[in-house]
């Protein structure tokens, strides 16, 4: 083999790997902040695409997240690779705690009573035997419904954090243009 190591990985240095990266844990998500960061569009533009992907990661409909992402960023006339990158907030680690968030903050909004709830049994119940219209009163319901106002509020958070960075790396990077230019 031309790329082989010569010393083989071991089974418990794979598993550190796996627990704790070389790189580190930061590396990712500096690396998908950088990329959104350099588009080649306007602030107002990066912001509304980041704002409307993490909106659209908020929402109970997983696998139609970047559709929903760049669709509102369509709409919105934001940037549509903005969207689809930061649809990557929903990711398995957050999945559990923004349904669980959207769950029950849709149950306070709805006024349902914890006894009318759904236990996690009866889900999985349903689940099982693809009983989804039964599934809507009681968990589809109050997820969309709770989902509504966090996304509402990670997109306004989100848009300003991402305007006010982009803004800031787009001019830090023509000061360093502008100062390469004047040097030459």
């Amino acid at each position: 083999m031309l790329f082989r190591r010569r010393k083989p990985v071991t089974i418990s240095e794979r598993l550190r790997a796996l627990l704790w990266p070389r790189k580190g844990l930061a590396r990712g998500p500096r690396y998908i902040a950088l990329r959104i960061l350099r588009l080649s569009s306007t602030p107002h533009s990066i912001a509304v695409g980041v704002a409307a992907g993490a909106a659209s990661s908020f929402t109970p409909f997983f696998g139609l997240h970047i559709i929903i992402a760049v669709a509102l960023a369509f709409l919105f006339s934001g940037n549509l690779v903005a969207a689809a990158i930061t649809t990557a907030i929903a990711n398995p680690v957050t999945i559990p705690m923004i349904l669980t968030a959207s769950y029950e903050l849709g149950t306070a909004i709805l006024g349902v009573e914890s006894a009318h709830a759904a236990s996690s049994a009866d889900v999985m119940r349903m689940v099982e035997h693809f009983d989804f219209s039964a599934l809507w009163g009681p968990v589809f319901k109050p997820m969309l419904i709770g989902s509504l106002p966090l996304a509402a509020a990670g997109a306004l958070f989100s848009y300003v954090a991402a305007y006010q960075a982009a803004r800031l790396f787009q001019k830090r990077r023509q000061e360093r243009v502008k100062d390469l230019g004047s040097s030459s």
